[in-house]
């Protein structure tokens, strides 16, 4: 990468990295904090953790296409300056209601789509995927951060501080958008980020992909069902007092990045894949029938905790990567917009549907419908095909809808090339490869040439 490509990258990612804090710190506290609110009930609680999905949901792919109109760091400030304004009305609030709005409103200033397109400006075409991996890294260890300093914060500042706290990382992000970030020189489409309107019928005609949709929402809603249920396990069950339950999650998440290592290996290079994937999906599940089944044993709890996170682990790393194996040549965006939204819906479905199932059935009841939940994906999972091709881009120029026509199809003859679509408009060919035969220096030439 260029310089001025890596400081693009981590300065985006620590924005992205300081707002998933800022929604994720609460997850393993809200729950206790919730029973000292007004109005509340096991529903509401799982409502007020998971009610940012939906408005996520709903907004994401809008605000990535008025990105492209008004320019990525106007829209992307609306969205930090609603998601303070949501942290502050819920550190404010003295009921369950009034949470439930500022976490709705944190969720509606849903910048994932216009960060992916300013980082896409930012960056050159051969550069996105690591540029896109390093931002993955960030969002992975940010929740990871999160479920160990929620306990700490909350017993040094509570979770109205944790909230301030948010708002105030909300401005410090639009800073170092000003700041840090560099104003890129042009903004424009680029389909391997962003949704195309008129891509979204066949994206959602596609049973692969939606097996991957699927997927990503059943593991949200699972993993948010968890958390109202969990904190109550770990405090009335297990006895661990609430400021301590941080050191509890953080050998549990250590040793589940270690135990992940050998299943994405065994996934990427052995070719695996898909028996990688459907084992998770059934690890996913013994973990959460353990759970159900012994959670008043600190052992058997740890244990089915460490169990559950390898498999998530492996699974939100594996499923971007399948989804953009199995999108269009050229609708990866389209593919990825429909997957955040899933995953998003997950989310709210998750945690309304675990508070509903915990006021029904206490947390052994929400831990046996989470391992239902994930039967019903090993089902889904098991007619996945394997993919074999990667999303390669380069960059070219043309200057005619014909001269784009005869370079994509020059490209088709190139090894290892499955399919091709030059783009005029962003001066950009989508490849879909083969990486065993694929030479990029072929491919290259030829468009130099």
């Amino acid at each position: 990468m260029y310089p001025s490509e890596r400081r693009s990258v981590f300065s985006l990612a620590g924005i992205y990295a300081l707002r998933m804090l800022g929604l994720f710190m609460i997850l393993p506290v809200f729950a206790l904090y919730a029973e000292g609110l007004k109005g509340v009930t096991p529903t509401l609680v799982g409502l007020a953790l998971g009610v940012y999905g939906l408005t996520m949901a709903l907004f994401q792919i809008p605000f990535g296409m008025l990105s492209d109109r008004f320019g990525r760091k106007p829209i992307i400030t609306i969205g930090l300056i609603l998601f303070a304004a949501g942290s502050i009305v819920a550190a404010m609030a003295d009921s369950i209601w009034g949470v439930i709005i500022g976490r709705a409103l944190q969720g509606s200033g849903a910048i994932a789509a216009a960060m992916m397109a300013l980082l896409a400006d930012l960056t050159r075409e051969q550069e996105r995927t690591k540029a896109m991996a390093i931002l993955g890294v960030a969002i992975g260890m940010s929740f990871t951060l999160s479920l160990i300093l929620g306990p700490f914060l909350n017993n040094v500042i509570g979770v109205a501080g944790i909230f301030w706290m948010t708002a105030v990382m909300a401005l410090i992000a639009i800073a170092l958008l000003y700041l840090v970030v560099p104003e890129p020189e042009r903004s424009q489409m680029h389909r391997d980020v962003e949704a195309v309107p008129a891509q979204l019928k066949d994206i959602l005609a596609n049973t692969q992909l939606l097996r991957l949709d699927l997927g990503i929402m059943l593991q949200h809603g699972i993993m948010m069902a968890m958390f109202t249920a969990l904190p109550f396990v770990l405090r009335d069950q297990l006895m661990i007092p609430s400021q301590d339950h941080g050191w509890f999650y953080l050998p549990i998440l250590l040793l589940s990045v270690l135990g992940m290592v050998p299943l994405i290996i065994l996934a990427e290079k052995k070719a695996k894949m898909k028996q990688v994937f459907v084992g998770c999906v059934a690890l996913m599940m013994m973990s959460e029938f353990l759970l159900g089944a012994l959670h008043g044993s600190m052992l058997s709890v740890g244990a089915g905790l460490l169990l559950f996170f390898i498999a998530y682990n492996v699974l939100e790393a594996s499923l971007p990567s399948l989804i953009s194996r199995m999108a269009p040549v050229d609708g990866k965006g389209s593919a990825m917009g429909v997957y955040s939204t899933s995953q998003f819906f997950g989310a709210f479905v998750g945690g309304a549907s675990g508070g509903w199932a915990y006021g029904l059935w206490g947390a052994e009841g929400v831990f046996y419908a989470c391992a239902a939940v994930a039967g019903v994906w090993i089902l889904a999972a098991l007619g996945m095909q394997t993919p074999s091709y990667s999303l390669h881009l380069l960059h070219v120029e043309v200057t005619s809808p014909e001269a784009a026509e005869q370079l994509t199809a020059k490209l088709l003859d190139v090894a290892g090339v499955h399919e091709a679509k030059v783009v005029l408009d962003e001066g950009v060919a989508y490849l879909k490869v083969n990486k065993r035969d694929f030479d990029p220096e072929a491919a290259a030439k030829l468009i130099r040439s």
